[in-house]
């Protein structure tokens, strides 16, 4: 028999399915192994069917706006984010330069973004949305949190917060994981080192 190995995460109330508390769980490492392989394949499948879900649903709902989704996105983190250099945005994004500044072309000449003088070097320039750039990100972003509204209506609190945190803890780990990594994805996976 394997080594029992406690759960060290935050008790989690999980109104989704089986109520449990991850403290009280003790798990032999045999049947965390057995597991994991068969619960990673689900996550997958069920990760897999969502993303595709939003995809379509961004493409349609985002495209009838005036703007791609990767420029809804852009748009997005100059409003968040604040001004930026081109190489910051294309960082977030997780595009190349050049794909980035065509996305900010299109942005400038459909008036939702400007590039400024940047404050902190005057040969560099920032990007920012327009108030018209920021006024359409607003109606985007209504309606997809309209919609949103209406997939979770049917769920508990206690299973939307629950729902949150899990998503928001996969967003975070995966872009920890696969958001810094360099070159073509069959090519070997290098992290970005701080200049």
């Amino acid at each position: 028999m394997g080594s029992v190995t406690p759960c060290r995460e935050a008790p989690v109330d999980c109104a989704i399915g089986a109520a449990y508390s991850c403290h009280l769980q003790l798990k032999t490492r045999t049947s965390i192994d057995h597991s994991l392989q068969g619960d990673a394949e689900a996550l997958h499948g069920a990760l897999a069917n969502l993303v595709r879900a939003y995809q379509f649903r961004d493409r349609d709902r985002i495209c009838c706006h005036d703007v791609s989704v990767t420029q809804c996105y852009a748009l997005e983190a100059l409003i968040t984010r604040g001004p930026m250099r081109l190489g910051a945005l294309a960082e977030r994004l997780f595009l190349d330069k050049s794909t980035a500044s065509r996305v900010v072309d299109a942005l400038v000449r459909k008036g939702y973004g400007e590039r400024l003088g940047d404050a902190s070097d005057g040969r560099a320039l920032s990007l920012r949305a327009t108030s018209h750039g920021r006024e359409l990100f607003q109606r985007i972003h209504a309606e997809l949190i309209r919609e949103q509204e209406e997939l979770i209506a049917d769920l508990t609190p206690v299973a939307r917060r629950a729902a949150i945190t899990v998503i928001t803890r996969l967003a975070s780990t995966a872009e920890r994981k696969f958001g810094l990594a360099d070159g073509p994805c069959c090519g070997p996976r290098v992290r970005k080192t701080a200049a």
